[in-house]
């Protein structure tokens, strides 16, 4: 219940253009490779241009140190906007703000990103499983480092995700639409995740409504 109104919350927010501002900064040392080498993952105050942005507050995950490390910051609401759902728009703001550089201060804190411009989302289409987004890529066709991003950013989310469990993302053609999850291990080692998810569940789509429902959890993966 607590999540739901959280994702609610956020819904709204998204759907009224509340402003908001800043950043705050996430100290994680990483190790990276086999030799000990450490940066800091960290970065301070509000990068410039963000002042009096308009938007809702989320975690994103860049790259730092070859892991993922979430940053907390006010994400700008969606330049396109193809769709009129809330859930929707709030994907399609996150994949714009995984797709913009680094500031300078991000990436004097190693961070780097690894997702692609020109990435949008779209609803689910008739018959896929409940809380599907369509992108514009298929997914397996992204850097694993970018999908990690991507699923893990979305998983977050209390927007697009209103509990547990993973991820389900469809490309822009028929193709069935698969599940991914945000574990400790697709943290710790994005290169590595498996590009081709497990095939979703068949849950039928509910049919949209005006406002925001909970019926949109993703459904559990099938193998």
């Amino acid at each position: 219940m607590a999540a739901w109104k959280r994702r609610t919350a956020t819904l709204a927010v998204c759907a009224a253009l509340l402003t908001g501002c800043g950043i705050r900064a996430t100290t994680v040392p990483v190790d990276v490779g086999a030799a000990p080498s450490r940066v800091s993952c960290e970065t301070a105050g509000q990068p410039a241009g963000q002042s009096g942005v308009q938007g809702f507050r989320a975690t994103v995950e860049l790259v730092c140190g070859s892991q993922l490390v979430g940053v907390e910051r006010t994400v700008p609401v969606p330049e396109k906007r193809a769709s009129r759902e809330p859930v929707v728009l709030v994907a399609q703001a996150l994949l714009e703000e995984l797709e913009r550089s680094p500031s300078a201060e991000e990436r004097d804190g190693g961070f780097t990103t690894s997702v692609p411009d020109q990435l949008s989302a779209s609803p689910a289409r008739p018959g896929d499983p409940a809380g599907t987004l369509r992108l514009s890529r298929k997914p397996e066709d992204l850097p694993p480092v970018a999908l990690a991003q991507i699923v893990c950013t979305l998983s977050a989310s209390d927007a697009v995700s209103a509990g547990p469990g993973p991820v389900v993302l469809g490309g822009p053609n028929a193709d069935p639409p698969r599940a991914w999850e945000c574990t400790d291990a697709v943290r710790s080692r994005p290169e590595s995740v498996p590009t081709l998810g497990d095939l979703a569940s068949p849950t039928p789509t509910p049919v949209p409504s005006a406002s925001p429902s909970p019926s949109l959890t993703p459904s559990p993966s099938a193998t």
